[in-house]
């Protein structure tokens, strides 16, 4: 039997209107704001080792196989193998860095919140996101060589696909990257279910990897691991790749994104 109801979209199947998605991003910034600072760092802490899981794929993929591809092939698969970690920390709604910097600015700019805050914020997470990367590179270069499943030229030739660039290359890049996450943390908001925003995750982080773009949190776990697994990567190629990724990642997340989707939506 027909029903006044049927042929019409659900409110739940409706898709959102900018300015309802600008509200929920600054509802849920503003809540974690007002986390206390333990249970901000500790989610970004988790973060930091869960989007490890991209690197462990990755580096498993290149030494099973990286013999027997063509070296397009081997691009393509380690693209795919790109997002696993962003799928654990996006969808289990721990803090990671890159996709919080365009969402935690925007109560900023409303006035909601002081700059100072947002720095406060930005480098709890930073400082969560790293240390759990740390953790995790010191775990997979002990145990993965030992059992096999990836090599110590697998972890060195992962670190040099990130490191070997100039500087204004890898901030340029970074910036491409920070701009893309900064637009993953807004389309996961105007997504309406869980699939959905799986699908988004993939896509936007796939482009990243296969891309070969600079994520401060991705490329920290790459190359620190790398560090420790070979004497060619070095301290002061860390420290330089990270300065550039973070402040590409950040001005890409906080201009592109946040602002113009403020200006845009606010008006």
């Amino acid at each position: 039997m027909n029903t006044k109801k049927e042929g019409k979209l659900s409110k739940s199947d409706k898709p959102k209107k900018v300015g309802e998605i600008l509200e929920e991003q600054l509802e849920t910034s503003l809540h974690e704001f007002n986390r206390p600072y333990s249970g901000l760092f500790f989610s970004s802490l988790n973060a930091g080792l869960e989007i490890g899981f991209s690197i462990l794929l990755m580096g498993t993929v290149m030494t099973l196989f990286g013999d027997q591809l063509s070296p397009e092939k081997l691009h393509l698969y380690l693209g795919l193998c790109y997002p696993l970690g962003f799928i654990f920390v996006i969808i289990g709604r721990s803090e990671l860095f890159t996709e919080h910097t365009a969402l935690a600015i925007i109560p900023v700019l409303r006035g909601d919140v002081h700059l100072k805050d947002l720095f406060v914020l930005w480098g709890i997470v930073y400082a969560g996101n790293l240390l759990g990367g740390f953790v995790f590179s010191l775990i997979i270069v002990k145990i993965a060589p030992e059992i096999g499943f990836i090599s110590r030229e697998a972890f060195q030739a992962l670190a040099q696909k990130v490191v070997d660039y100039d500087a204004w290359i890898i901030f340029s890049s970074a910036i491409l990257a920070g701009w893309m996450m900064g637009l993953l943390g807004w389309l996961v908001t105007s997504s309406q279910e869980t699939i959905s925003r799986i699908v988004v995750v993939i896509l936007v982080t796939f482009t990243i990897g296969f891309a070969g773009l600079h994520h401060c949190i991705v490329g920290s776990i790459e190359v620190f691991s790398g560090m420790l697994a070979s004497p060619e990567i070095d301290f002061m190629e860390y420290l330089r790749f990270q300065f550039w990724a973070t402040v590409g990642n950040s001005a890409g997340g906080a201009v592109f994104v946040a602002l113009l989707k403020y200006s845009h939506a606010s008006i």
